[in-house]
């Protein structure tokens, strides 16, 4: 990988395990135990640990595979990821931001894990009337709209988008 494309990853993953982080720093410390609404309650503040993974799937498993799963497979995972980019995987730019806001996510919530003795850290959730999210914190969204920004570059680079690759 050259220079560039090492930097741009390196940049979105590290922008994104800091906002993570320090929005559940912000969150542990300044939510009260109730929670928080704004804006006709679109916007619901309340902090949750959750064991499983994204909006709590995966937390009825046994303890020793949620850990070896998410502990465990997951980083390897993620790691593969990096490792293929930094190598100089044939990618575009955006492509290249996509999968580092993947990655970022995936490792903010890894290294949540380590520190809280396997749980992660969510304080938000969105909803309109009795239609709600599940509580989520800033590396999901991070993971989700990474998802879908490679979705959309990866249809602009397969139907001539024009979008250069992460080398021009």
């Amino acid at each position: 990988m050259n220079r560039a494309r090492a930097v741009l990853f390196s940049s979105v993953l590290a922008t994104c395990i800091g906002c993570d982080h320090a929005t559940k720093i912000a969150a542990t410390a300044l939510l009260p135990r109730e929670g928080i609404s704004l804006a006709a309650d679109l916007l619901h503040f309340q902090l949750v640990y959750n064991h499983g993974a994204f909006l709590g799937m995966g937390a009825n498993l046994p303890t020793a595979v949620r850990i070896v799963i998410l502990g465990g497979l997951v980083p390897l995972g993620l790691f593969a990821v990096s490792v293929w980019l930094l190598r100089g995987a044939a990618v575009s730019r955006l492509q290249l931001a996509a999968l580092g806001l993947v990655v970022g996510g995936g490792l903010g919530n890894w290294i949540d894990r380590l520190v809280h003795d396997g749980r992660v850290t969510d304080f938000l959730s969105v909803g309109v009337g009795g239609v709600r999210t599940g509580i989520f914190n800033v590396a999901d969204l991070a993971v989700v709209g990474g998802m879908l920004l490679l979705l959309v570059a990866t249809h602009a680079v397969e139907h001539g988008g024009g979008i250069p690759s992460a080398d021009s």
